[in-house]
């Protein structure tokens, strides 16, 4: 259902076999055994809620922002992107595109790294992937059809041409992660466009260090402080051991 992505996106589809949240290693057979679960630490509260409905499942099409931006980064090649919302949701398509917008273009994101750089297009415009915000139902479905992976109704996940975003992980944030729900936002954003540049699971290097964006921190911290960026303050890019 999405449409399909530009070299980039497929590489990294290829780079990494397409990942969703519910599984660090390879897609997970939907209606599998359960796996037994990560031990996660103490919850600490939660993002501000919201107020918006989480419907378990939503009409399964969809509406795409009439917005668009300049180019952020200096990669050499803009990767176009479009963001749609699944039709019914107390979600404007365009305040959710200029959301996603600000993660991409934010310092410590993406843009720091000099091969990319991001441009949010509009319905109808050519582009590379497309950001879908879908309810709990509807997002399992597509990550599904695009890489054969159970989400549970909990979790994101990048597909062929895209990314995927669990409605109730957009309103409701996680558990693990302690601080303003757009902080939350970032982190979804970014650990699932992380996929789609070919960027695979990383965990914690350390207690007290910041989590790595690319870690699953949705199932527990391992000693690490929950963290939304790709790169710190100085800079530097926050990484871990490779989960294998």
């Amino acid at each position: 259902m999405l449409v399909g992505a530009g070299l980039l996106g497929s590489v990294a589809f290829l780079l990494d076999g397409g990942r969703g949240d519910a599984s660090s290693g390879e897609p997970e057979a939907r209606g599998a055994a359960p796996v037994t679960p990560v031990p996660r630490p103490t919850p600490t509260p939660t993002p501000t809620p919201t107020g918006i409905d989480v419907p378990s499942k939503g009409a399964g099409t969809f509406v795409t922002a009439q917005a668009g931006g300049a180019k952020v980064g200096d990669g050499p090649r803009p990767l176009r992107y479009v963001v749609r919302v699944e039709t019914g949701l107390d979600i404007s398509p365009a305040r959710a595109a200029d959301e996603i917008a600000d993660i991409l273009a934010a310092p410590r994101g993406w843009i720091r790294n000099p091969a990319y750089s991001f441009r949010l297009v509009g319905a109808g415009q050519p582009h590379d992937l497309t950001v879908t915000i879908a309810t709990p139902g509807t997002a399992d479905d597509l990550c599904w059809a695009g890489i054969r992976q159970d989400t549970q109704g909990e979790y994101n996940c990048e597909v062929p041409g895209g990314v995927v975003v669990n409605l109730r992980r957009w309103v409701e944030g996680s558990p693990t992660f302690d601080g303003p729900i757009h902080d939350y936002r970032a982190l979804i954003i970014n650990h699932e466009m992380g996929h789609f540049l070919g960027y695979t699971h990383t965990t914690c290097a350390g207690p007290g260090r910041p989590a790595p964006v690319m870690m699953q921190q949705i199932k527990g911290l391992h000693g690490c402080v929950a963290n939304a960026w790709p790169h710190d303050e100085n800079g530097r890019f926050v990484t871990g051991p490779r989960v294998r």
